[in-house]
């Protein structure tokens, strides 16, 4: 079969070739052409050193001992101007890996067999010279078979970076493939070697699983792997907790029911996802049962924010994805009811944000699937149909139609108390639902004030 390069990839290929070096793709950059899947994320392999690289990119950077040089490559995607990252990276051999991550000796080589051969997995030691497919490892027959497997021992490869492991977990969710028996064994038997791993690492990894197109099945993964223990134990203690009572309508144990949670989320956003994940993990703290046999976990969306936060710090997320997964935690327990005031839906809409009020629907959506019920209700849809409805309404005086200099302009007065006092009245006859929010009804409405209150004038200061 034919393999057509992009213009860009080609275009850096025949620089390298053209100064007399060899240069190849390699990698998931191989794997997803060959799958048919569209990439931007380019990676080669040449025997040229880094600063023989450099020296034929000059807008090119080099700073790390691994031999990686990075090459801006600007592209129009969509009418709009974006910079991808070619990475090139030297033949190389590797040795010595005390930190399961990272090798203690590079050496440089001259042959892409010595580099293929210190690749993760089959799948990704597929290199490609624009024209011809180099698989020593038989690769192809792998992805033909839907099957992850390392290159050579799997102990091996695991012991030199143990993040492979996650990595052959998230390949598995994002392809819908299966491990092969020899590598599956060999991650169970090592797992605990991610416990050397950073929280940053790990989170990188656990986000990928989670954007891939079966995120249910790679966490069921790490927890068959008992990867799951080491990475998120707050999780797997979930496993196991019972919900099913009198008064309950829960079918599943805590855990199961956060799997088939995320499972049925409807949104593709990782950190909705996580949170779905994680909405009930504090289920596990505060479990009781009742001499009736009826189980409680009361305020569990407290002890589900509080430890959530503790993940989150635990890997590194950052402060704004930090923030979405605790609000989604803390208040993903909202009643939904028909005589629920507009008072309560607005403090509802404060405390979430209206920036995540869609991603705690589709939180709340998994939630219902996730524990047997039907996806929604008629008192959810018209929960929904008056969360929007509130929303054209103004939450705070600076969300009317008309400001303190309209007040200062119908009064003839300059800033000062009386300006927001009217601007108060006019605010409470707007979410009591006297007033719409119209300019031209609250020019008039602030023109009758003034006819009522010329009374006061003589007594406000502020008025001469």
């Amino acid at each position: 079969m034919k393999y057509k390069l992009p213009d860009k990839v080609t275009e850096v290929m025949d620089k390298i070739r053209n100064e007399g070096y060899e240069i190849y793709a390699v990698g998931g950059c191989v794997r997803n052409m060959i799958l048919k899947i569209k990439t931007k994320d380019w990676d080669f392999t040449t025997n040229a050193t880094p600063l023989q690289i450099v020296k034929i990119f000059p807008n090119s950077f080099y700073d790390n001992k691994f031999g990686t040089v990075g090459i801006p490559i600007k592209e129009k995607v969509k009418g709009k101007d974006q910079t991808a990252v070619f990475e090139i990276t030297t033949f190389r051999s590797e040795s010595g890996y005390s930190d399961n991550r990272h090798p203690d000796n590079i050496k440089w080589g001259n042959r892409l067999e010595e580099d293929l051969k210190r690749r993760d997995f089959t799948i990704n030691a597929i290199a490609f010279d624009g024209k011809n497919l180099i698989d020593p490892y038989k690769g192809q027959i792998d992805l033909a078979n839907k099957l992850i497997k390392a290159v050579g021992d799997p102990n091996e490869r695991f012991k030199e970076d143990a993040l492979r492991m996650m990595r052959a977990v998230r390949i598995a969710s994002q392809l819908n493939f299966l491990i092969d028996e020899k590598t599956y064994k060999a991650i169970s038997i090592n797992s605990i070697l991610l416990q050397k791993v950073s929280g940053e690492r790990i989170r990188d990894e656990l986000v990928k699983i989670l954007s891939a197109n079966y995120p249910a099945d790679g966490i069921r993964m790490l927890k068959n792997f008992s990867i799951l223990s080491i990475i998120l134990p707050e999780l797997e203690k979930c496993f196991g907790i019972e919900q099913k009572s009198p008064k309950r309508h829960h079918k599943y144990d805590v855990g199961t029911h956060l799997l088939l949670s995320l499972e049925k989320c409807p949104c593709a956003n990782p950190i909705v996802r996580f949170a779905t994940l994680l909405h009930d993990v504090g289920k596990a703290v505060t479990y009781k049962k009742t001499a009736e046999g009826v189980i409680t976990f009361y305020n569990h969306e407290i002890f589900s924010a509080s430890i959530v936060k503790n993940i989150a710090n635990r890997l590194r997320f950052a402060k704004h994805d930090r923030d979405k997964l605790l609000c989604l935690v803390r208040y993903h327990q909202f009643t939904v009811n028909e005589n629920q005031t507009d008072s309560a839906l607005r403090r509802f809409i404060k405390n979430v944000g209206p920036e995540n009020l869609q991603d705690i629907l589709s939180l709340r959506t998994g939630d219902r699937l996730g524990g047997g019920a039907r996806e929604s209700s008629w008192r959810l849809e018209l929960y929904k149909k008056r969360l929007i409805e509130v929303q054209k309404q103004p939450f705070r005086v600076q969300d009317l139609k008309v400001s303190g200099h309209d007040v200062m302009e119908i009064y003839g007065i300059g800033p000062g108390p009386y300006v927001g006092s009217v601007l108060n009245m006019l605010f409470s006859d707007v979410i009591e639902g006297k007033l719409k929010n119209v300019h031209k009804m609250l020019i008039q409405r602030i023109k009758d004030l003034k006819k009522e209150s010329k009374s006061l004038w003589p007594k406000s200061p502020e008025l001469h």
